[in-house]
């Protein structure tokens, strides 16, 4: 991937205020996670997105999204953002367009965690909630884009066919991820993320994959709304973050390997072991990604270097089952999990600057 030529002169103000931003997003540390599985030590990489701006991992994509838009001149000084979200993806747009002195609008279903809201909120953006009989998910994306098709002063990232989504990832968490771990002589064999709009797994993968192509690239979808794999919407969940009405356009199956499935109940308990065994405060997706890469080394061997994310905090969770007790059932990776330690690996002497 490349960047498209600038072909519209941004204000010296807004592109200082970029450069500043790009200092707060990404370049983000990564760790080896010490843990047994069934009494064998093992170890895995994550890289940990809760550094970013607002503790996720779509801070990236956020800034990208806006930096290259303003590049194309899609979007002007002053231009209102709107999105259709389900809270992280809002949150960042809410932090990096207030930045640059945008108004900014949510759209979201009901259900997300109150948190997500009232972070929103605490950022000076406006949040319309669309209930089940509104249409939820889908119903605020219609209404996004009736919104920009009636005002030209109305900005539409449409994260989940922007392809500057997906190579923000390129560009930064992929790169980062093999220049760190090049750094401590590691070739990683496989990388494993869930998926929300698909621009973490299509992107990082597939700068993985050109380093080398024998790497494995797996996507992750909740086992009780496998709609990667069946093709429409079926069943629910509670990975907040994990996307189900439809597989979103930036997911190309061809270009990755197989699915893998995660269950919400486990996923849970993965990530309140994170935090009570290591002191990692991360959101249920990331507990989700730690049972794709654990499957990928039975799959792979032990020895195998499985590479996922720790997506963003738990602080959008602490109304959710995230700190509630949750039952264990057969099956579960997690109650076969100790984790024992984790080695930190530094964060690249300068951030890359898109």
């Amino acid at each position: 991937m490349s960047l498209p030529i600038e072909t519209i002169v941004i204000a010296p103000r807004i592109r200082e205020k970029f450069n500043h931003l790009w200092h707060l997003v990404g370049n983000t540390p990564m760790l080896e996670i010490f843990y047994s599985y069934q009494g064998q030590e093992r170890s895995i990489y994550v890289k940990c997105e809760h550094y970013n701006l607002t503790g996720s991992i779509k801070d990236r994509m956020a800034l990208h999204v806006l930096h290259q838009s303003y590049r194309e001149g899609k979007i002007q000084a002053g231009d209102r953002i709107i999105e259709a979200t389900s809270g992280s993806t809002g949150i960042s747009f809410a932090a990096v367009g207030r930045a640059l002195g945008h108004p900014v609008t949510i759209l979201m279903p009901a259900g997300m965690s109150q948190e997500r809201m009232d972070i929103i909120s605490s950022l000076g953006a406006d949040i319309e909630v669309f209930t089940k009989e509104q249409g939820g998910f889908r119903g605020a994306q219609q209404r996004s884009e009736e919104m920009a098709a009636s005002d030209p002063r109305l900005f539409l990232p449409r994260q989940f066919a922007n392809q500057f989504n997906a190579e923000a990832n390129y560009l930064t968490t992929g790169r980062e991820i093999w220049l760190q771990l090049q750094a401590i002589d590691i070739t990683p064999d496989a990388f494993v993320a869930g998926v929300g709009t698909g621009g973490t797994v299509m992107g990082v993968g597939r700068y993985l994959k050109k380093r080398n192509p024998a790497i494995r690239v797996h996507p992750l979808e909740p086992a009780e709304s496998p709609t990667l794999s069946v093709g429409y919407k079926t069943g629910t969940h509670r990975i907040q973050g994990l996307f189900d009405e439809y597989i979103p356009e930036l997911v190309n199956l061809s270009e990755l390997d197989s699915i893998v499935q995660a269950s919400d109940g486990d996923s849970i308990l993965m990530a309140q072991k994170l935090a009570t065994e290591l002191g990692l405060a991360v959101g249920i997706s990331s507990g989700a990604n730690l049972i794709g890469a654990i499957q990928l080394q039975n799959q792979m061997g032990p020895q195998a270097r499985v590479v996922t994310i720790l997506c963003d905090s738990n602080k959008k969770y602490l109304s959710t089952d995230l700190v509630r007790q949750e039952p264990i059932k057969s099956g579960y990776f997690s109650s076969s999990v100790h984790f024992l330690d984790y080695r930190p690996i530094s964060r690249l002497a300068a951030p890359l600057l898109c």
